[in-house]
């Protein structure tokens, strides 16, 4: 199954979004059993009376079968707007190995990519779209984010560091293309299993 989707990632991208809001739900209850888990008693009551709250509200307020389906497109929804807010910023963009030796500008801002659109597109992707700013500055309130880049912008054309941005389109078009790249020794069969 996975050199098959190996092999077709790139098509298969999208439809296997739907299935990540039920991914996240089910990590996280796994990451509570992982040992030395801080604060797993806070953090497992908040979340099994997230998923408690949203089901009695679900099935209370609609018939079975129009429950079910209710919860089964918004976790598909869920998923595809978190894939969607995520992949463009990071897919196609170089993977650093052990070892690679560059110092935490480089790391950060040569792994990601900014979305370019105004904001409509701060407000889509929850500022998440200037991901190098996020990077380097993680706990900076998203707002500022944005004032940030001209800044981080300017002082990586000022050491000729690469700082990539593009359009929400060209992003996902770029990041779908290096899916097909990879994927193209698996449907060659150039790949050993």
């Amino acid at each position: 199954m996975s050199r098959f989707i190996g092999r077709w990632q790139a098509y298969l991208f999208f439809p296997l979004l739907t299935l990540e809001g039920v991914n996240l739900h089910v990590s996280s209850f796994r990451a509570l059993a992982r040992p030395g888990y801080r604060r797993r008693g806070i953090e497992g009551a908040l979340l099994a009376g997230h998923v408690v709250l949203f089901l009695v509200a679900v099935f209370s307020a609609m018939p079975f079968g129009m429950a079910l389906a209710f919860v089964a497109v918004n976790q598909a929804v869920f998923g595809v707007y978190l894939g969607c807010t995520f992949a463009p910023n990071h897919k196609g963009m170089p993977m650093l190995t052990g070892d690679d030796r560059l110092d935490f500008l480089r790391r950060q801002v040569l792994t990601s990519r900014n979305v370019t659109g105004g904001l409509a597109m701060d407000i889509a992707l929850g500022g998440l779209n200037h991901q190098i700013e996020h990077h380097l500055f993680p706990s900076m309130p998203a707002p500022n984010l944005r004032r940030a880049r001209p800044i981080v912008r300017a002082y990586c054309a000022e050491i000729g560091v690469d700082y990539q941005e593009c359009g929400l389109i060209e992003s996902y078009a770029r990041a779908l293309r290096h899916m097909h790249e990879i994927g193209a020794p698996l449907r060659s069969g150039t790949v050993d299993s």
